[in-house]
C-alpha cells in the first residue's frame, strides 16, 4: 500500500493540502480556511481528497503543518492571560523596551501594550550577577506569596524570567518547582528554557510571548490530533519552525514561539530545495498572496537566518534600523522581509492627487470589485483583470466568475478620471507602483546587506508571484525568473522538503581570542549533547544526526551582531583564529568594512543546530500529478504592456505547453500561463520554458 506525506498550510482565507507518495504521486486541495477551528479545515479536506483519490487514512505516514495561530493569537491580543515573575528592579522592563522608534518624528504613534500587564508582573528579591555568582539567594516563601497572588488573578500562565539567569539558572528552576507544586495544571516557562542568552528585554520578551501564546497552540494541536485521530489518521504531527526547520508538536507545545512565523517558512524551504536541483546556489524567493509580499535570500544554497525579529507589529519592510513596532521575539527565523502588497491591495488617491497603493487590503471578504461580494474598491487584482493579465471570465480553474465591467467601472471612476489618464494607462502604473513597492522588500534583504541582486536567480510563487515577477526582475536587472509547480500551494508544498531541526545557544560574552579552546569545547560540547539527545528521543539514529555550529559575534563596543559558521571538532589557538576571520570576512560583506586585527571580536553567543538526516530524498525527482486542472487551452488575449508598446496580442498557454514539442517547447513572450492557483505573466522580449522538474524557467533579455 502506497504511503503518503501531507503538507498543511493554513492562511487567513484558504487552508492548502498537499499530499506526495514516495512514488512521486501527488495530489493537492485548497479548502477554505475555517476561523476559530482551523484543524477543521485540514481534516475535511483531507477526507475530500481521500474520497476523490480512493486513499484510506492508514496510508498518511506523516501530517506536517504550517501554521498561523500563534501569529494571530499575538496580533489580535487573544492570547492567555498571562502572568510574570521576575526579579526586583526588572518589573517593567516590558514597558522600557530598547526606545527602538519604527516612526521618526511621529509624536503619535505608541509602543503596543505589554503582553503581560503591569499588575500581573510581580517581582523576587534575589540576584545572580553576570558570572553566575550568587548575591542575594531566592526566598522560596516569598515565590509561594508571589506565586499564589498570581493564581488569584486567575492567570492561565506564567512566565519566569530572572535577571542574568542565562548564567545561573538555579533560581529559575526553583521557581518553576513552586509552580509545579503549587498548580500542576498551569501552563508555565522560564527564560533558561526558552531562551539562555545575554539581554534582558529581548530575553524577557521572547519568554513573554512563549508564555502568552501557550495555551492556545497547546489546544489548537490537541484539538487538530483528536481530529485526526477520530478520522483515523494515526500519523506523526510535525510542525514547521519560523527558522526552517520541523518540530514535534509535544516541542511545538512547550516552546510555542519557535513556530510563530512557521507561515512563510514552508515556501523558503521549498524554493531552497529546488534551487540545489537547478544547481541555482543564490537566489532570492519572492512570495506574493492577496494581502502580503514577502522576499527572502538563499545565498551558497542556505536560506539566512535573522538572530530575531518582531511580531504584532504590522508589515516590516525588514531595515535594521526602523524597528521597535511589535513585540521582540529574540528567536532565529528565516530573514523575511515583507511590504503590505498583495493582490487585495486597494488602489486609491492621496490628498496630493498621487495614487497609493495598500496596504489596506479588501481581504477574502468582500474582495476585489471583480469578484461580485459586495467590493466597492478598486484592487491591484482588478487592475490586473484590465490590462488583461488575469482571464477577464473566470479564476482558479473556472470556480471564480469575474466581472470585469465592474473593474472598469469602479477604476475609471475612482482612479482613471481623478488622475486625468485613460483606463489602461491608469491600471498599468497601479502595477508599476506595486512592483516599485515590492521592491523595497527585496532590497531589504539584498542590497541593504551587501549582495547584489542581479548576482541572484528570482524564486517567484504565491497566488500572485508570478504575475509580477517579471517586472522586478526587469527593475532590478535580474535576468532569471524561477517560478515552481502549484506555485499559488507552493508554501503548503515547501514543508515536504523540511527536515527536523533543534535549535540551542548559550551566552558567553567574552573576547574571542582571550577565550580558552577547553571552554569553547565545553560549550558547544554541551550543546551537542543536548541535540543529539533529543534527535534520539524524537527516533533518529546517531548516523541521521547533523550537527552545525554558528556563533554570534561582534565587534566590541558594537550592539548589533551577525552570525558566521563556527569550526567544526575541538578548538585550538588556529580554530579561534579562523572563526575571527570568518566574522571579519562577514562584516566587510555586509556592511562594506572591517575593523583592523587590533579591534577585539567578542563571541555573544554559541549556538548549534542539530538537524536530522531522513534516509531517502523527502521529494522524489519525478512527480505523478494527479490533479485534473491543469490550466486553460491555447488561445491569444489582449494585453496592454505600458505606453510604449500599447495593447499586445499574448499567447494564453498551460504550464505544460511550454515543454509541448508540437508548440516547439521555448516560447518568446507576451506569454500569459494560466494554472488553476496562480497566473504567470512573461513580457515581450523574454523566452520561457518548462525544466524537467516542472519548473517555468523565464530568461530576460539584456
Amino acid at each position: 500500500m502506497a504511503k503518503f506525506r501531507v503538507g498543511a498550510d493554513i492562511g487567513g482565507t484558504f487552508t492548502d493540502l498537499v499530499l506526495l507518495g514516495h512514488d512521486g504521486t501527488l495530489h493537492t486541495k485548497k479548502v477554505p480556511s475555517t476561523v476559530g477551528a482551523y484543524e477543521v479545515a485540514i481534516v475535511e479536506g483531507l477526507s475530500s481528497v481521500f474520497d476523490s483519490a480512493g486513499l484510506q487514512p492508514d496510508q498518511i505516514e506523516e501530517v506536517l503543518h504550517g501554521t498561523t495561530v500563534a501569529s494571530n493569537a499575538i496580533l489580535e491580543h487573544k492570547g492567555a492571560r498571562t502572568g510574570l515573575i521576575t526579579t526586583k528592579g526588572f518589573r517593567d522592563v516590558l514597558e522600557i523596551r530598547t526606545l527602538r522608534m519604527p516612526r521618526l518624528y511621529d509624536l503619535h504613534w505608541e509602543k503596543p501594550p505589554p503582553l503581560a500587564p503591569r499588575y500581573l508582573r510581580l517581582d523576587v528579591d534575589e540576584r545572580i550577577n553576570n558570572k553566575g555568582g550568587v548575591d542575594k539567594a531566592l526566598d522560596l516563601d516569598e515565590v509561594e506569596r508571589v506565586v499564589q497572588r498570581l493564581l488569584d488573578e486567575k492567570v492561565e500562565t506564567i512566565a519566569v524570567c530572572l535577571i542574568n539567569s542565562y548564567a545561573n539558572d538555579s533560581h529559575e528552576r526553583a521557581i518553576k518547582g513552586v509552580i509545579e507544586r503549587m498548580a500542576p495544571d498551569l501552563l508555565h516557562c522560564i527564560s533558561a528554557d526558552v531562551l539562555p542568552e545575554i539581554l534582558e528585554y529581548q530575553r524577557t520578551s521572547t519568554t513573554v510571548i512563549n508564555a502568552y501564546v501557550m495555551p492556545i497552540v497547546s489546544n489548537y494541536l490537541q484539538q487538530l490530533s483528536a481530529r485526526l485521530g477520530a478520522a483515523k489518521i494515526d500519523a506523526p504531527l510535525l510542525l514547521m519552525q519560523s527558522n526552517g526547520g520541523l518540530i514535534n508538536a509535544a516541542v511545538a507545545e512547550r516552546k510555542p514561539a519557535n513556530i510563530i512565523e512557521s507561515g512563510p517558512a514552508g515556501g523558503v524551504v521549498g524554493a531552497q530545495a529546488l534551487a540545489r536541483k537547478l544547481d541555482l546556489p543564490d537566489i532570492i524567493t519572492f512570495d506574493m498572496g492577496g494581502t502580503t509580499a514577502k522576499a527572502s535570500l538563499v545565498e551558497d544554497g542556505e536560506f539566512t537566518r535573522s538572530l530575531d525579529y518582531q511580531v504584532g507589529g504590522g508589515i516590516m519592510i525588514g531595515s535594521r534600523l526602523m524597528s521597535g513596532a511589535g513585540y521582540h521575539l529574540k528567536i532565529p527565523a528565516i530573514d523575511l522581509a515583507e511590504v503590505g502588497a498583495g493582490g487585495g491591495s486597494l488602489v486609491w488617491i492621496d490628498a496630493g492627487g498621487s495614487m497609493q497603493i495598500g496596504p489596506e487590503s479588501a481581504g477574502a471578504m468582500p474582495g476585489p470589485v471583480c469578484y461580485g461580494m459586495g467590493g466597492e474598491e478598486p484592487t491591484v487584482t482588478d487592475a490586473n483583470v484590465i490590462l488583461g493579465y488575469l482571464n477577464p471570465d473566470f479564476l482558479v480553474g473556472g470556480e471564480l466568475e469575474l466581472q470585469a465591467d465592474k473593474s472598469s467601472e469602479v477604476f475609471q471612476e475612482k482612479v482613471a478620471n481623478r488622475m486625468g489618464l485613460d483606463l489602461a494607462h491608469a491600471a498599468y502604473g497601479a502595477h508599476q507602483i506595486v512592483i516599485s513597492n515590492m521592491i523595497r522588500a527585496i532590497r531589504a534583504i539584498s542590497s541593504e546587506r551587501g549582495r547584489d541582486p542581479r548576482d541572484y536567480a528570482l524564486f517567484a510563487f504565491g497566488g500572485n508571484g508570478p504575475l509580477f515577477a517579471a517586472g522586478m526582475a526587469k527593475a532590478l536587472d535580474m535576468r532569471r525568473i524561477v517560478v515552481p509547480p502549484f506555485p499559488g500551494l507552493f508554501s503548503s508544498f515547501g514543508l515536504l522538503y523540511a527536515d527536523v531541526e533543534h535549535h540551542y545557544s548559550r551566552s558567553m560574552m567574552q573576547v574571542l581570542r582571550d577565550a580558552e579552546p577547553s571552554a569553547l569545547n565545553d560549550i558547544w560540547g554541551g550543546l551537542e549533547a543536548e541535540a543529539r539527545a533529543q534527535l534520539t528521543a524524537d527516533g533518529y539514529r546517531p548516523e541521521q544526526i547533523d550537527i552545525r555550529r554558528t556563533a554570534n559575534m561582534h565587534y566590541k563596543g558594537q550592539i548589533y551582531e551577525l552570525s558566521v559558521p563556527a569550526p567544526d571538532g575541538d578548538f585550538d589557538p588556529d580554530k579561534v583564529a579562523e572563526l575571527e576571520e570568518r566574522f571579519g570576512v562577514e562584516h566587510e560583506r555586509t556592511y562594506g568594512h572591517r575593523a583592523g586585527p587590533e579591534e577585539p571580536v567578542m563571541l555573544v553567543n554559541a549556538q548549534l543546530i542539530g538537524r536530522a538526516i531522513p534516509d531517502h530524498p523527502p521529494v522524489p525527482d519525478r512527480l505523478k500529478v494527479m490533479d485534473s486542472r491543469t490550466g486553460t487551452q491555447s488561445s491569444t488575449r489582449q494585453a496592454y504592456f505600458g505606453p510604449e508598446l500599447g495593447w499586445l496580442e499574448a499567447k494564453v498557454l498551460a504550464r505544460t505547453d511550454l515543454a509541448s514539442t508540437n508548440l516547439g517547447g521555448e516560447q518568446t513572450g507576451p506569454i500569459i500561463v494560466e494554472e488553476y492557483d496562480a497566473t504567470c505573466l512573461v513580457p515581450p522580449g523574454a523566452t520561457a520554458k518548462q525544466d524537467d522538474f516542472g519548473n517555468i524557467i523565464i530568461e530576460l533579455p539584456e
